[in-house]
């Protein structure tokens, strides 16, 4: 068949790697002038699996209404007159619910346990430098209580066979001697070993290439204006090429990986896709001293922030911001990202060159993608990853893949159908 993906991010590019080792022809199309430069540009960098969590729990309404009017809380929302982040707002207190909760966790966690063993089988096959380091992730905590809710989540992933080692705030610094500096502020800590971490843009950007070096067809600066549909399938593309030109382009089958974008898109064919851009951002600093800087990635859970090295880059990442498809700087969040990066690493970094970035991260109210076929029956979806698309993406892809083929996916996961 052919088969159109719609966006070129993590996502869409491992979608396009699986439907090509099925044999069929694939064009992906992209509004951005190359792969991977929306939320795979520069993110956090961390294969997260056993801190695959929704951010919908029965804690987050509480912790929502203390940050609400703070602009560099670590989760920020932003009213505006705007229904559907209303009805998006809505939908994330219903699933917060105990009920909804674990069944969630699930789902995040297998696709995630799946996920990474297809990417480790990926980089036996595909020659990808990306920074990779097997070395886990360890968060750390500020304070016995939020140290104590950490542990009834840990609870909850061992029940699923994810056991989160606790760590005191010695043994944490003994584990990473660069968390010294600020041991009188850790209460404690916990580290999963099998976590992993490297740089999202990389591996998107080479295996992109790779495919098209196997004669995948990539369609650059070009926007998708319309899926046209008719008899209850996508007969054909409406897009505005590089040149400003209209095209028709006649497809098989559709994948939307638009990210955040998808919405806008599918809307016009009535079909439901509560995404909606929750924006984050990062701060990647030059390291001056590699001695100083641990190859295990870090999460300062108090800050929401993720520490990841990623070869001679520290790359920090974190928040989200709930305020439209915006992607301005803060300015308050960006002096606060390099004092906190200050704090930990003093001398370092090279604070004088910070390159910061913001991406709309993708995310459903109960922070569980949706992944497969729509009511039209050629048209499949891909997106809603969240802040887990880095973590999800190589198992995402390949699920999507054997849907198509009509295989059942390995993965243990609510796929559309």
């Amino acid at each position: 068949m052919k088969i159109a993906v719609l966006g070129s991010g993590t996502l869409g590019v491992a979608t396009a790697w699986w439907l090509h080792q099925d044999g069929h022809e694939v064009l992906v199309i992209d509004r951005q002038p190359g792969p991977a430069l929306e939320c795979s540009r520069a993110n956090g960098g961390q294969i997260s699996v056993s801190y695959a969590e929704p951010w919908a729990n029965p804690k987050a309404p509480w912790r929502l209404a203390r940050w609400l009017f703070k602009d560099d809380a670590p989760l920020w929302f932003k009213p505006s007159l705007d229904p559907k982040q209303w009805m998006w707002g809505l939908r994330f207190l219903w699933e917060c619910q105990p009920k909804r909760f674990e069944p969630n966790v699930k789902a995040l966690l297998r696709l995630a346990e799946y996920s990474r063993t297809v990417l480790q089988e990926m980089r036996q096959s595909v020659n990808v430098e990306y920074h990779c380091l097997e070395k886990g992730i360890l968060s750390f905590y500020r304070d016995e209580r939020s140290f104590d809710e950490a542990q009834e989540m840990a609870d909850v992933m061992r029940n699923f066979g994810i056991d989160r080692r606790i760590l005191s705030a010695d043994e944490l610094v003994a584990l990473v001697p660069a968390l010294a500096g600020i041991k009188h502020q850790i209460a404690g800590g916990d580290f999963h070993p099998e976590d992993e971490s490297g740089d999202a843009y990389e591996w998107t950007t080479q295996l992109a290439a790779q495919l098209a070096s196997k004669g995948v067809e990539f369609q650059y600066s070009t926007q998708v204006t319309r899926l046209c549909a008719e008899q209850g399938q996508v007969q054909h593309l409406e897009i505005v090429d590089a040149e400003g030109d209209y095209q028709h382009v006649p497809v098989d089958a559709v994948v939307v990986a638009l990210g955040a974008h998808s919405a806008a898109l599918l809307s016009p064919l009535g079909i439901s896709c509560p995404v909606y851009p929750a924006k984050g951002y990062s701060a990647s600093f030059d390291i001056k001293d590699a001695s100083a800087i641990p190859d295990t990635s870090l999460t300062d859970s108090a800050r929401k922030m993720a520490y990841t090295r990623l070869g001679n880059t520290l790359r920090m990442a974190g928040t989200a911001e709930l305020s439209g498809y915006s992607r301005a700087l803060n300015g308050k969040r960006c002096l606060a990202m390099v004092k906190q990066a200050q704090e930990l690493f003093p001398n370092a970094l090279d604070f004088d060159n910070v390159q910061f970035w913001s991406g709309l991260r993708p995310a459903t109210p109960s922070n569980v993608p949706l992944i497969g076929r729509t009511e039209v029956r050629n048209l499949y979806l891909n997106t809603g990853h969240g802040t887990l698309g880095w973590t999800l993406g190589a198992g995402s892809g390949k699920a999507l893949a054997d849907l198509i083929a009509g295989r059942q996916p390995e993965a243990e996961f609510p796929f559309l159908r």
